[in-house]
């Protein structure tokens, strides 16, 4: 792991190229009104790439989404996402149709449902070429192909006429992503990149993600479930559970020592690469029911340092150290992850 934290570089500091504050949304279901996004506040430096991580259901797919106001009623997204001094919640169709795949872009996590099964991936492309840059007919042809060239796609050109089930599994992850950078945009929303891709795939798009952020200056939201990615991409990470932002940190620091007990556990279950041999340390039980509104600490329930501290009011996300902020009322005792308490 310590190799992998050397590519992390210092977030920059400054006016923040996205700016998200109480982001809230709330699902209605059949047994009540499942509150999936809860109050979640971030920042994203320009040319930062930030890691959003936690298990399976703690809200991070939903959180992209509705930076992009992808939800539809009758979900109900409230809060304020300000970009380009802008509140992209309130922003009229018109507007929002100029960020949404412009100048903020998203890849979604299953290429094989969100690319059309009956269009080419060249007319996917082109699609957005010329909508938001203006371009058609040769000139969209060719920037296409040098897309999917960026990208790695062998034979550009003659692949622009296939669909998108001629593609490989990791050749429609780099169609998803020529799309999504076909507007050249300032901020790249990547869920779960490279979900479902065998190892060697999954090396090769996440050096591409770092490769196009150096050479186009964008900025990047990651969200994984893959700590492992984090540490080798990211330059900051924000961990996520039961809808909530649990702490936020430069990756090294997290990985070193980090300060809410759910991070500590997500680390702990991961194996380590030293010569000493640490027992895995899993997290009992699962996630929380958020159609159910938790008494204090969301984590309490499944938490080793949970004491009548954590129940009442739920803790907020509070700095406790330089560039760190944390919802953990017991921050100052949590052990290195790699001890064994």
């Amino acid at each position: 792991m310590t190799a992998l934290l050397e590519h992390g570089a210092a977030a920059t500091t400054g006016t923040p190229l996205l700016s998200v504050r109480d982001l809230n949304v709330r699902i209605p279901t059949p047994s009540g009104t499942l509150h999936a996004v809860r109050g979640v506040s971030f920042d994203l430096q320009p040319g930062e790439m930030l890691g959003v991580v936690g298990e399976s259901g703690s809200g991070k797919s939903v959180t992209l989404r509705a930076l992009l106001r992808l939800h539809r009623p009758p979900i109900q997204t409230s809060g304020e996402v300000h970009y380009g001094g802008q509140n992209l919640l309130t922003l009229n169709d018109q507007g929002l149709r100029g960020v949404r795949g412009g100048q903020i872009s998203l890849i979604f996590q299953e290429p094989m449902s969100a690319l059309n099964p009956v269009l080419t991936v060249g007319e996917q492309i082109t699609e957005n070429l010329r909508e938001h840059k203006g371009l058609r007919g040769r000139a969209a042809q060719e920037r296409a192909a040098e897309l999917l060239d960026l990208t790695g796609i062998p034979s550009p050109r003659a692949r622009l006429s296939d669909y998108p089930h001629q593609f490989s599994g990791g050749m429609r992850q780099r169609a998803m992503i020529a799309i999504a950078l076909a507007s050249e945009p300032r901020v790249l929303l990547a869920d779960e990149p490279t979900t479902a891709l065998d190892v060697t795939i999954q090396d090769q798009i996440l050096r591409l993600l770092l490769k196009l952020r150096s050479e186009l200056g964008m900025a990047v939201i990651l969200v994984t479930h893959d700590l492992g990615v984090v540490a080798q991409t990211c330059d900051r990470v924000a961990v996520m559970y039961g809808g909530r932002l649990m702490e936020t940190a430069p990756v090294t620091e997290l990985f070193r020592q980090p300060l809410h007990a759910y991070s500590l556990g997500l680390l702990r279950s991961l194996p380590g690469v030293g010569a000493q041999r640490v027992p895995l340390v899993p997290i009992p039980g699962g996630p929380p029911d958020l159609r159910v509104t938790p008494g204090g600490c969301a984590f309490h329930p499944r938490c080793a340092y949970g004491d009548d501290a954590c129940l009442g009011a739920e803790p907020p996300l509070v700095p406790v150290a330089p560039g760190r902020d944390s919802a953990c009322v017991h921050a100052d005792l949590l052990p290195p992850p790699g001890s064994v308490a």
